[in-house]
C-alpha cells in the first residue's frame, strides 16, 4: 500500500520503488550539495542500474565533484528537463539541494533516503530509516529491479556504504550491511585501495589545517563536548574549502570521554554549517533539530546564521539542553 503523510508525499514500498524505476525514464538524478561518498555511489549507483535495462538517465550535482570520486564518477548522458523524471539520492530536505534547490526543490518526483529527519518534500518517498546508507537501498532496489551489477556500480555502492559507516566503525552497521558487502566483494572493487583513499589519504594542507583547528580547540560540559572551529581565514590560509573538510567532524569520534563533537564550518561571512557527532545516549539528530537541522543518532548537521561566537552559544545550548534530558542534569557548563 502506498502510505500519504502530512505533506501529500506517497511513502512507497521497495517493491513499489523498484516498480516506478521500471515504469518511468529520462531520469535527472541529484546528489545534496557537498557531496558525500554516500550520495555520490548512490546516484552512480543508480545511473548505471538504470542504464543497465534501457533507460535513459544523467546525474546532476549541485557542486565540483571530488577528483577523489573519479573511478566511479563518470560523464553521464544528457537529459532535457522536458519529459524528465528527477529522482533525489541521499537528500534529507530540499534545502541540501543547494544551488539546485530553486530548479528542482518542488519538483522531485522521488526521493530515495535513509535520514529519519527526511521532511518529506518529493512526490514520492522510499525512506528506509534503518539502512546505514542510502547506498544499501539502491543496491536492494537493484536487485528487486533484476538488474546485473557490474564492478564500476559494485564500487559505487561499496564507496557509499563504507564511508557513512566510517568503514564499518559506526553504529549504524547492521548484520545486512555485512551481507550487502559480501556481496559486493565477488566483483573487483579493489576495497583495500577504496579505503586508502576514502579514509587514510590527506593532503599536506589539510594537515595544516587540521593542526589550526585543534589549536583552537574548546570542551565543555565536563570535557564531554568538542567544538572545533573552521573558519574562512584557516581556509583561505590552507587552500582547504569543501568537500576537503569533511574529515574534521570525525575528529572528536576518536578523543577519550567525548559524547558531543560540534564541528562549526564558516561557508560564508555570516554563515555556519554545522557537523555534529555523538555517542549513545545523545542523538545527534534531536540537538540539531534545536537548530533547524536533522540527521541519524549519531551524526547530523545544520545551518545556522550569527557570528561564530553566536552559532558556538546556539550549539552549546542546544547540546546542554539534550545532555540534561539525557544524563538527568549531570553535566556541567564550565569549560574543561
Amino acid at each position: 500500500m502506498v502510505k500519504n503523510n502530512i505533506n501529500g508525499c506517497n511513502e512507497l514500498s521497495l517493491r513499489q520503488t523498484a516498480g516506478f524505476l521500471k515504469k518511468h525514464d529520462n531520469y535527472i538524478i541529484l546528489t545534496h550539495a557537498s557531496p558525500d561518498g554516500d550520495t555520490l555511489g548512490s546516484a552512480y549507483a543508480l545511473y548505471y542500474g538504470l542504464k543497465e535495462i534501457g533507460k535513459t538517465a544523467c546525474v546532476i550535482c549541485p557542486d565540483v565533484i571530488p577528483k577523489k570520486y573519479g573511478y566511479f564518477a563518470r560523464a553521464t548522458d544528457h537529459v532535457t528537463r522536458q519529459n524528465s523524471t528527477v529522482i533525489a539520492v541521499d537528500v534529507a530536505d530540499k534545502q541540501l539541494l543547494g544551488a539546485l534547490e530553486e530548479e528542482f526543490g518542488e519538483e522531485v518526483d522521488l526521493n530515495i533516503d535513509h535520514h529519519i529527519s527526511n521532511t518529506r518534500f518529493a512526490k514520492n518517498l522510499y525512506l528506509d530509516a534503518d539502512a546505514s546508507a542510502t547506498a544499501e537501498s539502491i543496491f536492494e532496489l537493484l536487485h528487486k529491479m533484476k538488474v546485473n551489477i557490474n564492478d564500476v556500480t559494485a564500487k559505487a555502492l561499496y564507496t557509499g556504504i563504507a564511508t557513512d559507516t566510517g568503514c564499518f566503525k559506526y553504529s549504524n552497521v547492521t548484520a545486512k550491511t555485512h551481507l550487502i558487502i559480501s556481496h559486493l566483494y565477488e566483483y573487483n572493487i579493489d576495497a583495500p585501495e577504496i579505503n586508502k583513499l576514502m579514509f587514510d589519504t590527506k593532503s599536506r594542507n589539510l594537515l595544516e589545517l587540521e593542526r589550526l583547528v585543534l589549536d583552537s580547540a574548546e570542551f565543555h560540559f565536563a570535557n564531554k563536548c568538542m567544538v572545533l572551529a573552521v573558519t574562512s581565514e584557516m581556509q583561505e590560509k590552507t587552500g582547504c574549502s569543501g568537500t576537503e573538510l569533511e574529515g574534521i567532524a570525525v575528529i572528536s569520534r576518536s578523543v577519550e570521554g567525548v559524547e558531543a563533537g560540534i564541528t562549526i564550518k564558516q561557508t560564508d561571512d555570516n554563515l555556519f554549517k554545522i557537523s555534529l557527532r555523538t555517542y549513545p545516549p545523545l542523538d545527534a539528530s534531536e540537538i540539531c533539530k534545536k537548530l533547524g537541522g536533522g540527521g541519524h543518532k549519531g551524526a547530523a548537521g545544520a545551518k545556522v546564521e550569527g557570528s561564530l561566537e553566536t552559532v558556538k552559544e546556539k550549539a552549546l545550548r542546544a547540546v546542554k539542553e539534550v545532555m540534561e534530558e539525557s544524563y538527568a542534569g549531570v553535566t556541567s557548563s564550565k569549560k574543561g
